[in-house]
Protein backbone atom coordinates (compact mmCIF):
# COMPACT_ATOMS: atom_id res chain seq x y z
CA UNK A 1 0.00 0.00 0.00
CA UNK A 2 1.37 3.11 -0.84
CA UNK A 3 2.06 6.24 1.52
CA UNK A 4 -0.56 7.79 -0.52
CA UNK A 5 -3.66 5.26 -0.01
CA UNK A 6 -2.76 5.43 3.70
CA UNK A 7 -3.30 8.89 4.28
CA UNK A 8 -6.14 8.28 2.65
CA UNK A 9 -7.33 5.42 4.78
CA UNK A 10 -6.77 7.59 7.82
CA UNK A 11 -8.43 10.99 6.41
CA UNK A 12 -11.84 8.90 5.73
CA UNK A 13 -11.46 6.91 9.02
CA UNK A 14 -14.80 7.57 11.63
CA UNK A 15 -12.34 8.77 13.98
CA UNK A 16 -10.50 11.31 11.75
CA UNK A 17 -14.10 13.00 10.83
CA UNK A 18 -14.90 12.95 14.40
CA UNK A 19 -12.11 14.69 15.49
CA UNK A 20 -12.14 17.41 13.02
CA UNK A 21 -15.60 17.76 13.87
CA UNK A 22 -14.70 18.17 17.91
CA UNK A 23 -12.22 21.03 16.73
CA UNK A 24 -14.32 22.40 14.92
CA UNK A 25 -16.93 23.14 16.93
CA UNK A 26 -14.19 24.09 19.99
CA UNK A 27 -12.86 26.59 17.04
CA UNK A 28 -16.65 28.03 16.82
CA UNK A 29 -16.56 28.39 20.75
CA UNK A 30 -13.49 30.35 20.87
CA UNK A 31 -13.94 32.77 17.57
CA UNK A 32 -17.67 33.98 20.00
CA UNK A 33 -14.86 34.03 23.25
CA UNK A 34 -12.82 36.62 20.88
CA UNK A 35 -15.66 38.56 20.80
CA UNK A 36 -16.08 39.51 24.70
CA UNK A 37 -14.40 42.09 26.02
CA UNK A 38 -13.23 40.26 29.46
CA UNK A 39 -12.33 37.01 27.88
CA UNK A 40 -10.17 38.71 25.84
CA UNK A 41 -8.99 40.79 28.83
CA UNK A 42 -8.41 37.67 31.02
CA UNK A 43 -6.87 35.02 28.14
CA UNK A 44 -6.66 37.21 25.00
CA UNK A 45 -3.55 35.50 23.94
CA UNK A 46 -4.03 31.95 24.64
CA UNK A 47 -7.84 32.25 23.13
CA UNK A 48 -5.47 33.87 19.58
CA UNK A 49 -2.85 30.95 20.03
CA UNK A 50 -5.82 28.21 20.33
CA UNK A 51 -7.43 30.09 17.53
CA UNK A 52 -3.99 29.53 15.21
CA UNK A 53 -3.99 25.91 16.79
CA UNK A 54 -7.57 25.44 15.08
CA UNK A 55 -7.29 26.97 12.04
CA UNK A 56 -3.50 25.11 11.55
CA UNK A 57 -5.76 21.88 12.23
CA UNK A 58 -7.61 22.72 9.17
CA UNK A 59 -5.03 23.57 6.38
CA UNK A 60 -3.26 19.69 7.76
CA UNK A 61 -5.99 18.43 7.21
CA UNK A 62 -7.04 20.20 3.81
CA UNK A 63 -3.63 19.71 3.18
CA UNK A 64 -3.26 15.85 3.76
CA UNK A 65 -6.37 15.31 1.53
CA UNK A 66 -5.01 17.18 -1.44
CA UNK A 67 -1.58 14.75 -1.11
CA UNK A 68 -3.72 11.73 -0.78
CA UNK A 69 -6.26 12.46 -3.66
CA UNK A 70 -4.44 14.51 -6.19
CA UNK A 71 -6.13 16.94 -8.53
CA UNK A 72 -9.20 14.46 -7.49
CA UNK A 73 -9.70 16.38 -3.90
CA UNK A 74 -10.78 19.52 -6.41
CA UNK A 75 -14.22 17.17 -8.10
CA UNK A 76 -15.85 17.12 -4.90
CA UNK A 77 -17.97 20.20 -4.38
CA UNK A 78 -17.91 19.70 -0.49
CA UNK A 79 -13.74 19.44 -0.42
CA UNK A 80 -13.92 23.03 -2.72
CA UNK A 81 -16.51 24.17 -0.08
CA UNK A 82 -14.09 23.24 2.71
CA UNK A 83 -11.09 24.70 0.70
CA UNK A 84 -12.90 27.92 0.29
CA UNK A 85 -13.89 27.98 3.60
CA UNK A 86 -9.88 27.22 5.36
CA UNK A 87 -8.81 29.88 2.22
CA UNK A 88 -10.86 32.75 3.60
CA UNK A 89 -9.66 32.28 7.02
CA UNK A 90 -6.11 32.86 5.92
CA UNK A 91 -6.40 35.95 4.01
CA UNK A 92 -4.91 38.78 6.28
CA UNK A 93 -7.39 41.10 7.99
CA UNK A 94 -4.71 44.03 7.43
CA UNK A 95 -5.20 46.97 4.73
CA UNK A 96 -8.71 47.17 5.19
CA UNK A 97 -9.46 43.50 5.14
CA UNK A 98 -10.70 43.59 8.92
CA UNK A 99 -14.33 42.60 7.64
CA UNK A 100 -12.77 39.50 6.35
CA UNK A 101 -11.77 38.65 10.52
CA UNK A 102 -15.57 38.73 10.91
CA UNK A 103 -15.70 35.93 8.15
CA UNK A 104 -13.46 33.42 9.79
CA UNK A 105 -17.07 32.31 12.21
CA UNK A 106 -17.64 30.65 8.58
CA UNK A 107 -15.34 27.85 9.39
CA UNK A 108 -18.19 26.34 11.72
CA UNK A 109 -19.91 25.90 8.36
CA UNK A 110 -17.63 23.11 7.55
CA UNK A 111 -19.35 21.09 10.16
CA UNK A 112 -22.11 20.62 7.33
CA UNK A 113 -19.22 18.80 5.01
CA UNK A 114 -18.64 16.15 7.83
CA UNK A 115 -22.05 16.01 8.98
CA UNK A 116 -23.93 13.58 6.65
CA UNK A 117 -27.37 14.42 7.94
CA UNK A 118 -26.23 18.74 7.43
CA UNK A 119 -24.84 17.49 4.73
CA UNK A 120 -28.45 15.70 3.42
CA UNK A 121 -30.02 18.73 3.93
CA UNK A 122 -28.08 20.92 1.83
CA UNK A 123 -28.24 18.68 -1.04
CA UNK A 124 -31.81 18.60 -0.71
CA UNK A 125 -31.98 22.26 -0.43
CA UNK A 126 -29.77 22.85 -3.57
CA UNK A 127 -31.22 20.37 -5.57
CA UNK A 128 -35.19 21.95 -4.79
CA UNK A 129 -33.53 25.10 -6.04
CA UNK A 130 -34.94 25.06 -9.98
CA UNK A 131 -38.12 24.45 -8.75
CA UNK A 132 -38.04 27.33 -6.18
CA UNK A 133 -36.84 29.68 -8.68
CA UNK A 134 -40.04 28.67 -10.74
CA UNK A 135 -42.20 29.43 -7.65
CA UNK A 136 -40.38 32.65 -6.88
CA UNK A 137 -40.98 33.84 -10.20
CA UNK A 138 -44.55 33.33 -9.27
CA UNK A 139 -44.79 35.09 -6.12
CA UNK A 140 -42.52 37.84 -7.45
CA UNK A 141 -45.57 38.60 -10.14
CA UNK A 142 -48.10 37.82 -7.41
CA UNK A 143 -46.27 41.12 -5.40
CA UNK A 144 -45.72 43.07 -8.54
CA UNK A 145 -49.27 42.93 -9.24
CA UNK A 146 -50.94 43.17 -5.09
CA UNK A 147 -48.13 46.21 -4.86
CA UNK A 148 -49.15 47.95 -7.46
CA UNK A 149 -53.01 47.56 -6.56
CA UNK A 150 -52.27 48.54 -3.20
CA UNK A 151 -50.39 52.10 -4.51
CA UNK A 152 -53.50 52.96 -6.37
CA UNK A 153 -55.69 52.30 -3.42
CA UNK A 154 -54.34 53.30 -0.55
CA UNK A 155 -51.36 55.63 -1.20
CA UNK A 156 -53.43 58.89 -0.84
CA UNK A 157 -54.08 58.09 2.70
CA UNK A 158 -50.78 55.40 3.93
CA UNK A 159 -47.89 57.30 2.38
CA UNK A 160 -45.78 55.53 4.60
CA UNK A 161 -46.97 52.23 3.94
CA UNK A 162 -48.01 52.49 0.31
CA UNK A 163 -47.15 55.36 -1.19
CA UNK A 164 -44.55 53.86 -4.01
CA UNK A 165 -44.94 50.39 -5.65
CA UNK A 166 -41.76 49.44 -2.95
CA UNK A 167 -43.02 51.23 0.14
CA UNK A 168 -46.13 48.81 -0.79
CA UNK A 169 -44.15 45.45 -1.68
CA UNK A 170 -42.50 45.75 1.63
CA UNK A 171 -45.65 46.28 3.63
CA UNK A 172 -47.43 43.47 1.63
CA UNK A 173 -44.03 41.15 2.96
CA UNK A 174 -44.64 42.12 6.43
CA UNK A 175 -47.92 41.11 5.60
CA UNK A 176 -46.87 37.89 4.44
CA UNK A 177 -44.60 36.91 7.30
CA UNK A 178 -47.74 37.53 9.49
CA UNK A 179 -45.72 40.01 11.32
CA UNK A 180 -48.57 42.57 12.97
CA UNK A 181 -50.08 42.43 9.81
CA UNK A 182 -53.83 42.99 11.55
CA UNK A 183 -53.36 45.68 13.98
CA UNK A 184 -50.02 46.93 12.46
CA UNK A 185 -51.50 47.39 9.08
CA UNK A 186 -54.93 45.77 8.22
CA UNK A 187 -57.48 46.76 10.51
CA UNK A 188 -55.52 50.55 10.52
CA UNK A 189 -56.50 50.83 6.88
CA UNK A 190 -59.61 49.03 6.96
CA UNK A 191 -60.96 51.96 9.66
CA UNK A 192 -60.52 54.20 6.35
CA UNK A 193 -61.31 51.39 3.78
CA UNK A 194 -63.54 49.06 5.45
CA UNK A 195 -63.55 46.84 2.87
CA UNK A 196 -59.75 46.55 2.59
CA UNK A 197 -60.01 43.21 3.84
CA UNK A 198 -61.38 42.11 0.27
CA UNK A 199 -57.25 42.80 -0.96
CA UNK A 200 -55.58 41.48 1.61
CA UNK A 201 -57.36 38.17 3.07
CA UNK A 202 -56.93 37.23 -0.63
CA UNK A 203 -53.54 37.94 -0.59
CA UNK A 204 -52.95 36.02 2.19
CA UNK A 205 -54.36 33.22 1.38
CA UNK A 206 -52.51 33.06 -2.00
CA UNK A 207 -48.93 33.80 -0.89
CA UNK A 208 -49.06 32.69 3.27
CA UNK A 209 -50.85 29.32 2.72
CA UNK A 210 -50.39 28.57 -0.84
CA UNK A 211 -47.21 29.68 -1.96
CA UNK A 212 -45.15 30.00 0.67
CA UNK A 213 -46.06 26.04 1.52
CA UNK A 214 -45.72 25.05 -2.02
CA UNK A 215 -41.77 25.58 -1.29
CA UNK A 216 -41.77 24.06 1.71
CA UNK A 217 -43.31 20.61 0.01
CA UNK A 218 -40.51 21.38 -2.60
CA UNK A 219 -37.84 21.54 -0.07
CA UNK A 220 -39.10 18.37 1.81
CA UNK A 221 -39.24 15.96 -1.76
CA UNK A 222 -36.20 16.69 -2.33
CA UNK A 223 -34.91 16.19 1.10
CA UNK A 224 -36.54 12.81 0.74
CA UNK A 225 -35.39 11.98 -3.09
CA UNK A 226 -31.31 12.93 -1.46
CA UNK A 227 -32.37 10.33 1.72
CA UNK A 228 -33.55 7.95 -0.74
CA UNK A 229 -30.87 8.05 -2.93
CA UNK A 230 -28.34 7.72 -0.01
CA UNK A 231 -30.09 4.89 1.02
CA UNK A 232 -30.04 3.37 -2.10
CA UNK A 233 -25.97 3.92 -2.61
CA UNK A 234 -25.49 2.36 1.22
CA UNK A 235 -27.86 -0.81 -0.32
CA UNK A 236 -25.52 -1.02 -3.26
CA UNK A 237 -22.28 -0.76 -1.54
CA UNK A 238 -23.26 -3.58 0.68
CA UNK A 239 -24.75 -5.40 -1.80
CA UNK A 240 -21.14 -5.28 -3.80
CA UNK A 241 -19.40 -6.35 -0.29
CA UNK A 242 -21.96 -9.18 -0.06
CA UNK A 243 -21.47 -10.34 -3.63
CA UNK A 244 -17.69 -9.99 -3.14
CA UNK A 245 -17.55 -12.27 -0.28
CA UNK A 246 -19.61 -14.82 -1.82
CA UNK A 247 -16.88 -14.85 -4.56
CA UNK A 248 -14.38 -15.33 -1.99
CA UNK A 249 -16.18 -17.95 -0.49
CA UNK A 250 -16.70 -19.48 -3.78
CA UNK A 251 -13.51 -19.36 -4.85
CA UNK A 252 -12.21 -20.91 -1.62
CA UNK A 253 -14.34 -24.14 -2.12
CA UNK A 254 -12.98 -24.23 -5.99
CA UNK A 255 -9.74 -24.82 -4.65
CA UNK A 256 -10.35 -26.93 -2.05
CA UNK A 257 -12.33 -29.52 -4.16
CA UNK A 258 -9.14 -29.14 -6.51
Amino acid sequence: MSVREKVAGVMDRAATRNFITGVILFNAVILGLETSDTAMAMAGPLILALDVACLSVFVIEIGLKIFARGFGFFRSGWNLFDFVIVGIALVPAAQGLSVLRALRILRLLRIISVAPTLRRVVEGFVSALPGMASVFLLMALIFYIASVMATKLFSDTFPAWFGTIPASAYSLFQIMTLESWSMGIVRPVMEVYPYAWVFFVPFIMVTTFAVVNLLVGLIVNSMQDAHAEESNKATDEYRDEVLARLREIEAKLAERDK
